[in-house]
This record gives C-alpha cells, sequence and structure tokens, in this order.
C-alpha cells in the first residue's frame, strides 16, 4: 500500500484512500460543528481536482459522510462519473434484516469497495460485537467487501474478537484509531496497536491525524511517534495515506496533510 506514496518520477502514483464529498443541500451532518466554519458549504469532484493535480495524486477512495442509504447511493453515482474515484466506502445498516439485499443492489456499482459506520459515536463501545452487528458484517465478508473501523482508541481492544468471529472480514483501521496526539498519550494506544496489527487481514490508514492535534499548534514531530509505531507493528505493506479531505481544512490544506504524512513515515522503499 504505502510503497505507492513515493514521486511520481520514479514510476509509482499516490492513492488518497480516504476523502469525503457532501452536499448540504440534500443532506444534514449532524458530526459537522455548528458554528460558522470551513466545512459548511458542499464539496464536490470539481473542487478536489487542483488539489489531486497539485500533489501528484492519481486516484482516491470515497468515505461516507452521512449513515443513510440515500448518500451511499449519492456517492457511488460521483464515482461512476470521475474517474479519479476508484472506490467507495458507503453505509448501510449492519443491523438490519434486509442487508444482505441492500448489499446485493449496491454491489452492482463495481466501485463499491467497502462499508463503514460511525462506531466512534456509538454508546456501546462494544457494539461491532453485538449479534446484530455481527450478522451485519458476515454479509460484507461474504461479498469481499472491506469494513472500515471508525473507532477511538477505547474500542481498539475489542477488535482482536471481531476479527476472530469473522476471520474472512478485511478490516481498515481510520485515522490510526484517533490516539490522543494533543496531549502526547500514547502508551495505552500503543499496546492495543500491537495486538491489532497481529492480524493479518487488518490495515491502518494514516490519515485524520492533524486535526486530533492542538490547533495551530502542532509541528511535524508530534505525529512521528504514532505514525511510526504503527508502521513498525503493521509494515508498509498494510498502511495507507488519507487526506480525510475536507474535514482536514480544519487544520490543513492538502498538501500539507501528505507531507505531514511523508515527513513522519520517512524511508519509503523496502
Amino acid at each position: 500500500m504505502m510503497e505507492h506514496m513515493i514521486n511520481e518520477s520514479s514510476g509509482s502514483f499516490i492513492i488518497d484512500s480516504h476523502h469525503h464529498f457532501w452536499d448540504l443541500g440534500k443532506f444534514k451532518y449532524d458530526w459537522m460543528p455548528n458554528e460558522p466554519n470551513i466545512l459548511l458549504r458542499n464539496y464536490l469532484p470539481d473542487d478536489l481536482v487542483p488539489l489531486l493535480k497539485h500533489n501528484g495524486v492519481s486516484g482516491t477512495i470515497l468515505i461516507q459522510a452521512h449513515q443513510s442509504i440515500e448518500e451511499a447511493e449519492f456517492l457511488l453515482d460521483l464515482a461512476k462519473n470521475n474517474r479519479y474515484i476508484h472506490g467507495v466506502v458507503i453505509w448501510v445498516d449492519l443491523t438490519s434484516i434486509n442487508v444482505s439485499k441492500t448489499l446485493d443492489r449496491l454491489i452492482k456499482c463495481p466501485k463499491l469497495v467497502g462499508v463503514r459506520h460511525q462506531v466512534e459515536n456509538e454508546p456501546d463501545v462494544t457494539w461491532l460485537n453485538r449479534d446484530d452487528v455481527l450478522r451485519g458484517l458476515k454479509e460484507v465478508a461474504h461479498r469481499g467487501l472491506a469494513y472500515d473501523l471508525l473507532i477511538r482508541p477505547i474500542h481498539l481492544k475489542h477488535i482482536p474478537d471481531l476479527a476472530e468471529k469473522i476471520p474472512e472480514l478485511r478490516m481498515v483501521v481510520d485515522h490510526i484509531a484517533k490516539p490522543a496526539i494533543r496531549t502526547g498519550s500514547i502508551e495505552s494506544w500503543a499496546k492495543d496497536i500491537t495486538v491489532l496489527a497481529t492480524v493479518p487481514n487488518i490495515y491502518c490508514k494514516v490519515s485524520g491525524m492533524v486535526t486530533e492535534a492542538a490547533p495551530g499548534k502542532y509541528s511535524a514531530d508530534d505525529f512521528k511517534p504514532y505514525v511510526s509505531h504503527v508502521r513498525d507493528s503493521f509494515g508498509i505493506d498494510r498502511l495507507m495515506w488519507g487526506s480525510d479531505w475536507p474535514v482536514c481544512l480544519l487544520a490543513a490544506n492538502y498538501s500539507m496533510v501528505l507531507n505531514v504524512a511523508l515527513d513522519a513515515l520517512g524511508y519509503l522503499t523496502y
């Protein structure tokens, strides 16, 4: 995965594995801050194109931002009409008795590659191990789709149990599980990441870090202990980079996010 994150002149390419689009006229995004901020406008495919060109990014994976089938259909339609979107990770109701039918309908779009639920907002930290959720995740695995883990450090210790129950399910940890970069806390998170990385079908995104740091006060060095640990734990071949654009704009622009990741990762070839 991460071996592709090198300069295009070397013959390789960069894939942004995590970004969003949204249309405020179509959906209400409850997770967005209420006060005026840079996120409260539409972000659509044409807005991203110049950023990709400027940074040498060849393709992207589009990630859900609204928990609805309507948004899933909206994102898949955007992907059909924009060649640089290589895949889409959507939301479906994993607890629904109709989840298999929903997946069978949506998977007709060849760019559907995964499913995500905003687990970080669930009051039950063991939500992923509930029987009804497990039933839905088995349907995801059965169709060869990946599952994106939008979680926080408190959830990490529950993921190996999930992997044991559904060993065929490929999972991707979003945003390195959002460690407390702002305070520099690392020990407990690092221990759980080490355990998690022993599961061979779990991958990790080096993404979403700038919004977990102290606003306007961070430096690239603040991220290095965390990125070094996921690199050492997962290895380069199970890491991927994601911009988390446009959410990242709360703390940094697209180029800054890419450069922070590259700087923290260091030398990338085997």
